[in-house]
């Protein structure tokens, strides 16, 4: 077994390792695409990237990864003294141009295939069985005359052959696609990367659709990069020409396109940073801009599979005082009672509402946030949902008890209140020797 590097002791590593265990579970079987340019296959850190995809392919990933080849073809156009043209950002592709794609885009997939071939001792491929599939999978149709400039060979997706596509994986193997497109009368065309990706993906119904970019992701005016994005944010960004960056520029419209198309996640991760796509997939939080088509957090009712995640949240806060213990056991059999904040399937908010007997009242109970949400308005949100679930039940009065955060909660409305103030039932309860500050709260009960 390899020594760990100096800069990653066990006990970094291993936590890093355990908190990586929901993601390897949740990705096996599912279907990733990922989209990359010549740029990319000529940098120093392409090598690495494809240890990155043996690692995916390992973990149970059904992988799909397509390649441009933008610079090798300007190079080739450079070397006999050609001259590119574009229209509307588009390249014409004449039949010396086509040559030089064809040629190009054969070069680069040998090496593509050559890389993840490799098994040797003592690297991160040692032991890889990889295979690698390409054909003509794309069906393509030449765009014709566009500004009075006929585009010649330059193309666009007409079609994936999915089941074909599908069985490839469903067989082990890792599918490669370049950027050219095949017509049925035997033609060949020049496509972007960025088409044949998001067609590639919206047609086999991709979990994932990752592409690699200058760019960290879709950064803020302040330069801070946006972990997130829905369709529509990402849409008025673009009406409002707020994406900087040309990169972000031309990717976050065919993130919006692939979402809108069915793919539940699209990432937008730099190229330039080593480890950034694995980083962005094994993290909570990622490296880059993740796109969907709704919000990835919501408010709703706790279900018995949520059990788990609710303990990981509260046992830290149970630890230290701030919440009293309660058992697997209790909290199965109440789990009924409470609701949680869900952020991209992970649990990171609870609290629960306890109806008292006797009283028209209620006790809010349980309010807890992962750390790395705190700041935000998550606790408002749970409290929110717990208020509003009060009044439909016709509970006029709420109460909480707490050691550690009472300002917090008069911050929310709550006042202060002795003890006594209780329903009797809860009076009964209350545990002297821990000495809770009790707040309550008047709530309009909502009207049948």
């Amino acid at each position: 077994m390899a020594d760990l590097p100096d800069a990653l002791p066990h006990e970094r590593f291993v936590p890093y390792f355990r908190a990586a265990a929901p993601y390897i579970h949740a990705f096996r079987g599912r279907t990733f695409v990922v989209a990359f340019g010549g740029e990319v296959i000529d940098s120093d850190l392409f090598v690495g990237l494809t240890h990155d995809f043996n690692l995916l392919a390992a973990l149970g990933v059904r992988l799909v990864l397509v390649h441009g080849a933008r610079p090798q073809m300007e190079a080739r156009l450079d070397a006999r003294g050609a001259q590119s043209r574009y229209v509307r950002d588009m390249r014409v592709t004449d039949e010396a141009a086509m040559l030089d794609a064809k040629e190009a885009n054969g070069r680069l997939r040998t090496e593509i295939e050559a890389l993840l071939s490799m098994g040797l001792p003592n690297s991160p491929m040692a032991g890889a069985n990889v295979r690698v599939t390409s054909g003509n999978f794309v069906v393509a149709r030449p765009i014709g005359v566009v500004d009075g400039v006929d585009m010649q060979y330059t193309g666009a997706v007409r079609k994936v052959h999915a089941d074909a596509l599908i069985k490839r994986l469903d067989d082990g193997e890792l599918v490669l696609l370049s950027s050219l497109g095949y017509s049925p009368t035997g033609e060949v065309f020049n496509l972007t990367l960025e088409d044949v990706a998001v067609h590639a993906a919206v047609a086999i119904g991709a979990d994932k659709l990752i592409f690699l970019m200058d760019e960290p992701g879709i950064v803020d005016a302040r330069g801070t990069t946006r972990r997130e994005l829905t369709v529509s944010q990402a849409d008025d960004l673009l009406a409002r020409r707020q994406v900087p960056g040309a990169d972000g520029a031309l990717y976050l419209p065919f993130a919006v396109r692939a979402s809108r198309g069915g793919v539940k996640r699209v990432h937008l991760v730099s190229e330039t940073q080593d480890g950034a796509l694995l980083a962005e997939l094994f993290t909570h939080d990622g490296v880059g801009t993740m796109v969907t088509q709704d919000p990835l957090e919501r408010v709703r009712l706790a279900q018995v599979d949520d059990v788990g995640g609710v303990l990981r949240l509260i046992e830290p806060l149970e630890a230290d005082g701030t919440l009293v213990k309660r058992s697997r056991e209790l909290l199965e059999i109440e789990i009924g009672r409470f609701t949680v904040l869900e952020h991209d399937g992970v649990i990171v908010g609870c609290a629960a509402l306890y109806p008292l007997a006797g009283a028209a009242a209620g006790e809010l109970a349980c309010l807890a946030v992962a750390a790395d949400h705190r700041g935000g308005d998550a606790g408002e949100r749970l409290l929110g949902a717990i208020e509003k679930q009060a009044r439909v039940a016709g509970i006029g009065e709420l109460f909480v008890l707490t050691t550690r955060t009472a300002h917090w909660f008069v911050e929310q409305g709550f006042a202060e209140v002795d003890p006594a103030a209780l329903p009797p039932s809860r009076q009964q309860m209350y545990n002297w020797q821990r000495r809770s500050k009790v707040l309550r709260k008047a709530l309009e009960v909502a009207a049948e």
